[in-house]
C-alpha cells in the first residue's frame, strides 16, 4: 500500500467523513466556493444597476465588518467541529433552526445552479457547428419580428456585402424588432407555452443536460472530501482562466475605455436607495464569494 516500514501510516482523523488530503486542497476548495458563475454573469450587471463605482465604497465596507468575519465564523466554526450544518448547533441548540435553513439555501442553490449548468451544457453542444443557429432567422421557431444580420444561406461568411446590407436595412425599418438569440432562447430551447395553464412538453434534450450536470455533481462528491479535494484542482482556478481570458478580451475591443468609464462612473444618488441596501445586505452574506 505504499507504506514504509517503521513509520506510523497517516490516517484520517474523521475516518466517517474523511479529510482533506492536504491543506491545498482546502484552499482551493474555499475558493472555488467564493468564486463562481456569478462573478462572470450577475455581479458586473447588479453593481452597474445599483451605483456603479458608488457602489463599492459601502460594498466594500459590508465586506469587511460583516461578510469577511461570517466567512472566517463558518470556516473555523465547521473545521473545530468536524460537522455539518445540522450537527455542529449541539453547542447551542437554540440556534439549530440555523443549520436546518443553511440546508434549505443550499438546496434550492444547488438545484437552480445546476439549472444553470444545465443551460451551459446545452449551449456548449449546439454550439458544434459552422454556423451557429442562434445567429440567424429563417428557422422554424422563429417568428416574423425576428430580425438577424446573418443569413444561413451565407455558409458562415459575409461575403456577399448585399445581402447583409439588405438585411440590416431591413431590421432598421422594423418597428417591431427581436433577435434570432432572444427567439432560439424563448421558443427553441425552453418552448416557452402561451398561458400559465399551459404546462407545455418536457424538453428531452434540456432534460438530458440537467441529468449530466447532476451526474457530474454525484461524481464530484462520491466520497466527500476526497473526490471533492481533488476536483477543486481544476474548478477552483478555472474560472480565473476564463476572467483573466474575457478580461484581455474586453479591453482590446473598440470603445473598452468608454465602457469602463460608463460602468464605474459613481451615481452616488442610487446609495439610498432601498433597492441597493436589500443589494448590499446580500452581498454582505455571500462575503468573499463576490469579490
Amino acid at each position: 500500500n505504499g507504506a514504509v516500514p517503521g513509520e506510523p501510516v497517516k490516517r484520517d482523523e474523521n475516518p466517517r467523513r474523511g479529510n482533506w488530503g492536504n491543506q491545498i486542497e482546502f484552499v482551493l476548495t474555499s475558493v472555488g466556493y467564493a468564486v463562481g458563475l456569478g462573478n462572470v454573469w450577475r455581479f458586473p450587471y447588479l453593481c452597474y444597476r445599483n451605483g456603479g463605482g458608488a457602489f463599492m465604497f459601502p460594498y466594500f465596507i459590508m465586506l469587511v465588518f460583516c461578510g469577511i468575519p461570517l466567512f472566517f465564523l463558518e470556516l473555523s466554526f465547521g473545521q473545530f467541529a468536524s460537522l455539518g450544518c445540522l450537527g455542529v448547533w449541539k453547542v447551542s441548540p437554540m440556534f439549530k433552526g440555523v443549520g436546518y435553513g443553511m440546508m434549505v439555501v443550499s438546496t434550492y442553490i444547488g438545484i437552480y445552479y445546476n439549472v444553470v449548468i444545465c443551460i451551459a451544457f446545452y449551449y456548449f453542444f449546439m454550439s458544434m457547428t459552422n454556423l451557429l443557429p442562434w445567429t440567424y432567422c429563417n428557422n422554424p421557431w422563429n417568428t416574423p419580428d425576428c430580425t438577424g444580420v446573418v443569413s444561413p444561406r451565407l455558409n458562415g461568411s459575409l461575403a456577399n456585402v448585399s445581402a447583409v446590407v439588405s438585411s440590416v436595412a431591413e431590421a432598421v425599418n422594423r418597428t417591431k424588432r427581436t433577435s434570432p438569440s432572444e427567439e432560439y432562447w424563448k421558443h427553441k430551447v425552453l418552448n416557452i407555452s402561451d398561458d400559465i395553464g399551459n404546462f407545455g412538453e418536457v424538453r428531452l434534450p434540456i432534460l438530458g443536460c440537467l441529468a449530466v450536470s447532476w451526474v457530474v455533481v454525484f461524481l464530484c462528491l462520491i466520497r466527500g472530501v476526497k473526490s471533492s479535494g481533488k476536483v477543486v484542482y481544476f474548478t477552483a482556478t478555472f474560472p480565473y482562466v476564463v476572467l483573466t481570458i474575457l478580461f484581455i478580451r474586453g479591453i482590446t475591443l473598440d470603445g473598452a475605455v468608454n465602457g469602463i468609464a460608463y460602468y464605474l462612473t459613481p451615481q452616488w444618488q442610487k446609495i439610498l436607495d432601498a433597492k441597493v441596501c436589500a443589494f448590499l445586505r446580500c452581498c454582505a452574506a455571500r462575503g468573499p464569494s463576490l469579490l
